[in-house]
Order: structure tokens, then sequence, then C-alpha cells
């Protein structure tokens, strides 16, 4: 099968296990479980950073695969940062020559990242996903992933 079939049975899947889930963190622990599982050793580090309902121009960590992640990360820093202050998706071949990467694991080399936006729109928090490898990301990633996010919050 290929990488978009995997991720149009894998939405499907997800969907599934959240459906009728009521707490967010099962949610988010859920997708970064399978979407880790589906695509490792490729995906390094999948996981959420949440907006902060206390400091909303802030993201902190929140449920995740991998290895120690950044705690806290300000709309408009590092990759994340930059996903959060533009509402868009971004797609990073070398983390090392994007300008302000914050590096919480030094061994990723490329990174997507994808908004999740609640019922009412408003950006709720951000998929990231590193890898080792370099240029390790494409359209079908950005494809698979945005499809998954677009009914995290709603499925």
């Amino acid at each position: 099968m290929d990488r978009a079939g995997q991720y149009r049975d894998l939405k499907a899947e997800i969907d599934a296990v959240v459906a009728g889930e009521t707490y967010i963190p099962a949610r988010y622990a859920s997708a970064a479980c399978l979407l880790s599982q589906a695509f490792s050793p490729r995906f390094f580090w999948t996981g959420f950073y949440v907006v902060d309902p206390l400091k909303p121009n802030e993201l902190v960590v929140g449920p995740y695969q991998g290895t120690l992640g950044c705690l806290r990360i300000p709309f408009g820093k590092g990759v994340c940062g930059a996903c959060a202050a533009q509402h868009a998706s971004i797609i990073v071949p070398d983390v090392h020559a994007f300008p302000g990467h914050i590096a919480c694991d030094s061994r990723t080399n490329s990174e997507i990242v994808v908004p999740v936006f609640d019922a009412d729109g408003a950006l709720a928090a951000i998929l990231d996903v590193d890898s080792e490898q370099s240029d390790a990301f494409d359209e079908v990633d950005r494809l698979g992933l945005e499809a998954i996010c677009s009914t995290l919050l709603t499925a």
C-alpha cells in the first residue's frame, strides 16, 4: 500500500478509536501513538503541543511518543511556534537551516508541523513530527496529517 493509502487507513482507525471520547488529551495520545507506530522509524518524535489556555500565545507539550520534548514554545519561535502564528502546516527538510529552530533533540534533522483546530475553528494544538532523516516529509505527509488533524477534535 502507498503512503497516501496508509494515511487514509490510519485516519479511519484514529477516528474510530477516538469516536465518543470527550477527553482531549486521550484523543491526542491515541493519535500520537498510532501515528508513531505506523511510521516508525521515520517518525522519530510524534506529538502535540497544546495552546495553553492561561498563556494563549504559548504552546505547552502535550501527549507524545519519543524522547523528551521542549516544555513550552512561544508563538512565532521555532517551527512549532511559526505554525501556531501562521495557522498553516510547515515542512522543514533541514531543521538546521530553519531560522530560530529550537533543538529539543539534536538528532532531529527534518520536521513537519500541522495545526489542529477545534470545532469553532480556533487553534487548539500543533501536531509535530520529527525525523532523524533529512528531507523525510513531503506533500503526501502534509495531506495525510492535515486530514487526520482536521477531524481529531470533531470526530
